[in-house]
């Protein structure tokens, strides 16, 4: 059976980092959801680490607030009660807002172009309705801003806040009609970086992340974390 972690065969001999790294991007792509159980067995198996190495990794990801552990059911994927949300969700606005700003005034052409091209994919997602591909072609769309933004810090922050909020954006995106309007709203960061307007990209990265987060806390009411299905 292959790992939600790693995948495929076992690897070879791991180290620390690799193996935290793994489990977070495992986190972040929701392969593992809130309430999945980390097995030290199992991913001792899979990365060929001691029990040691492995429990360090799973107390840097406590640390992180991605993964709690209990005397009960040992650590397990966790994510933000709703007044963590909200308070997230304020902080990434202020700091994605910045984010976009540098891009606008930063980005070479070419990551500029790289930014076109993840706003592109994202419509074509958007047409099919696949929510989980969207979720994965946003990281990309991210990871194309925070290059072009040439911010080191900001980045580093920003992606541990979005690690924290990922399930909140699959139930942001799973709503009628909030996929067609994220891409939108996406287009206006991108219109606005190609036009080099560092106030109207700032803008419009806050409003976006404002946006997603009255949808996904609105929905939090209704929709319970254990229960958001994979597909």
């Amino acid at each position: 059976m292959d790992s939600p972690v790693f995948g495929g065969p076992p690897k070879a001999t791991l180290i620390r980092q690799q193996v935290t790294d793994a489990i977070r991007e495992a986190i972040v792509q929701m392969r593992l959801m809130p309430g999945d159980r980390l097995v030290e067995r199992e991913l001792m198996e899979w990365s060929g680490v001691s029990r040691a190495t492995v429990r360090e990794s799973i107390r840097q990801l406590e640390a992180d607030r991605l993964v709690k552990t209990s005397p009960q059911r040992g650590a397990e994927v966790c994510a933000p009660t709703p007044q963590e949300a909200a308070e997230l969700y304020e902080i990434r606005a202020v700091l994605e807002g910045l984010a976009g700003r540098q891009c606008a005034q930063n980005a070479t052409p070419a990551q500029i172009k790289t930014l076109r091209k993840t706003y592109e994919m994202m419509r074509k997602i958007a047409d099919g309705n696949h929510r989980n591909t969207m979720v994965q072609a946003k990281a990309q769309f991210y990871e194309a801003l925070f290059a072009g933004a040439a911010n080191e810090t900001v980045k580093e922050i920003l992606t541990g806040l979005q690690a924290r909020v990922t399930v909140l954006r699959a139930i942001s995106m799973a709503q009628p009609g909030r996929l067609g309007d994220t891409v939108d709203e996406v287009r206006q960061i991108v219109e606005a970086v190609e036009a080099r307007d560092a106030d109207a990209a700032a803008r419009a990265c806050e409003a976006h992340v404002r946006a997603a987060g009255a949808v996904a806390l609105g929905a939090l009411q209704t929709t319970p974390l254990k229960g958001l299905s994979r597909k």
